[in-house]
């Protein structure tokens, strides 16, 4: 369509996340919504995928026929407006809050992911009990929708066998929820990696060198037929970071670090060593 812009970016795996739920709310199918744009049914499915944003005349038509709320329709023009900008931070407004969301669409179409974990165990790798401890700091409500965003995200990233993991040694010994939490949790990691769901290494605490796990947790996702982007995880809301430059030198320095690492075979002793440290001090 005239005026739209072609460039897979993360606004735009964003934006079309948000029309696509915004469809299924309104009960149509695709086809459905071309009718009444008077477009291609081919056309919506690239706008929803992210493939192409539509212009702004075009997402306001969009979001009137889909009856989207005065606020999302705001969010998410204002969303479009900053279609161009290098990097994105979301925010934890209704409507746009909804990045884990997001984030399963990028772990479903990425085709390798790597968790750079220097403090806590990576979400796809965590137990519901070490979960529910990491979320401990939210409501009940909120809790619950977000813990089982996590088990699900954690059982597609898990059996689609594309996940690395580097994980500081120093979270391998941070007894969040216990003893008993912790064991369960490295358990989980050593039957994970073990059975070829995950490449699980671990990061060494005494490398006396600074490496960029130094300088916080973040993912990088890499996609067949799309730019990579970095995500980096806040309290409140995510960053994500596709400008070339910027990623690349993540990837770079990505490298440095990973040769440091422990092998497979390594980490999973360590793990297994540390649980049994923690199931029989459990027990006591």
């Amino acid at each position: 369509m005239a005026g739209d812009i072609e460039h897979h970016s993360p606004q735009a795996r964003l934006l079309g996340a948000e029309l696509r739920e915004l469809r299924k709310e309104a009960g149509l199918t695709v086809r459905d919504l071309a009718s009444r744009l008077q477009v291609g049914h081919a056309a919506v499915s690239r706008y929803e995928t992210g493939v192409r944003s539509p212009a702004v005349d075009m997402l306001a038509r969009i979001l009137t026929a889909l009856g989207a709320p005065s606020e999302r329709y705001d969010e998410l023009m204002e969303l479009a407006r900053r279609s161009s900008e290098p990097n994105v931070i979301g925010d934890s407004r209704s409507g746009l809050h909804k990045h884990l969301l997001n984030l399963a669409e990028f772990e479903r179409t990425a085709e390798r992911i790597v968790h750079v974990a220097p403090m806590v165990i990576p979400g796809p790798l965590q137990t519901r009990s070490y979960a529910e401890q990491i979320m401990s700091s939210l409501t009940g409500e909120e809790r619950d929708i977000r813990l089982e965003l996590r088990m699900a995200r954690s059982g597609a990233v898990l059996a689609s066998q594309k996940l690395e993991a580097v994980i500081c040694e120093r979270v391998l010994h941070d007894d969040i929820g216990g003893p008993s939490v912790l064991a369960e949790q490295l358990r989980h990691l050593v039957a994970t990696a073990q059975a070829g769901q995950a490449h699980v290494r671990i990061l060494p605490s005494r490398l006396q060198r600074w490496t960029l796990a130094h300088n916080g947790s973040f993912v990088l996702f890499e996609f067949a037929k799309a730019s990579p982007i970095v995500h980096l995880e806040h309290y409140r809301g995510p960053a994500f970071i596709y400008d070339q430059k910027d990623v690349e030198a993540y990837r770079k320095a990505l490298v440095t670090f990973t040769d440091a690492a422990m092998s497979q075979d390594e980490s999973t002793e360590l793990m297994a060593a540390i649980a049994e440290q923690f199931e029989r001090s459990s027990q006591v």
